[in-house]
């Protein structure tokens, strides 16, 4: 099943690219993996999927050291993409190989710290609220330059993009001025920023308002 979920994604992202005058090849495809085993996201990967996102980072752990997928002979990109608290910093930079979710100054400082500590350069993504929902998290985008500046001047972070959650509407349409709210956003700030938006209901939207990067679940893990 998995197989040919991952089979149907791709031709809609073809399809969505086409109209939209893309290149398919342009954008990332994440699968969500939160709640599924690590046979599922063995799956996944043999059917060509390479990078994974997780939203726990505890649930992550797991999976990072899970031998089924330790001995897999393809390299896994573990991504995070739920809120990270700052007191789970200190693991999430052991595993994933990009942050997503990067919703304040003080996580960015201590994302920094924690990754002095393992001599590494922690790649991230700003997470900003485009949504009006109050269960969502982000920077506002006024407040996003500001951070910007600030964040760049920390040694152990690379500031690669943009993510964002659009709200849940009635038709996937209706997502379009919230996903080009972040565009316009990033064309302000560095038009070379990569855009992390689009889920399994609105993803093909996404597509065409400029995403680069996908974080797709549902369509993916269940039938």
């Amino acid at each position: 099943m998995i197989r040919e979920n991952i089979f149907e994604v791709r031709k809609r992202i073809i399809s969505a690219c086409l109209k939209a005058g893309r290149a398919p090849e342009t954008l990332k495809l994440i699968a969500v993996s939160k709640n599924r085993s690590p046979e599922e996201i063995k799956e996944a990967l043999l059917a060509g999927i390479t990078a994974f996102g997780e939203n726990r980072v505890q649930e992550a752990l797991l999976k990072y050291n899970a031998k089924e997928l330790a001995l897999s002979a393809k390299p896994i990109e573990w991504h995070m993409v739920g809120h990270l608290q700052t007191n789970k910093v200190k693991d999430a930079v052991k595993i994933f190989d990009l942050i997503q979710s990067v919703d304040s100054l003080r996580l960015a400082q201590e994302i920094n710290k924690e990754a002095l500590k393992i001599n590494k350069v922690q790649e991230i993504l700003l997470e900003v609220k485009i949504s009006p929902e109050a269960t969502k998290f982000g920077l506002s985008p006024e407040e996003t330059p500001a951070v910007i500046r600030e964040a760049s001047g920390f040694k152990n972070l690379k500031i690669k993009g943009l993510m964002a959650v659009a709200p849940i509407l009635k038709s996937p349409e209706e997502t379009r001025p919230y996903f080009r709210l972040l565009k316009d956003l990033r064309g302000r700030l560095d038009s070379k920023m990569i855009l992390s938006m689009g889920m399994t209901d609105d993803f093909a939207v996404a597509i065409e308002e400029g995403s680069d990067m996908l974080r797709i679940g549902r369509a993916i893990f269940e039938s």
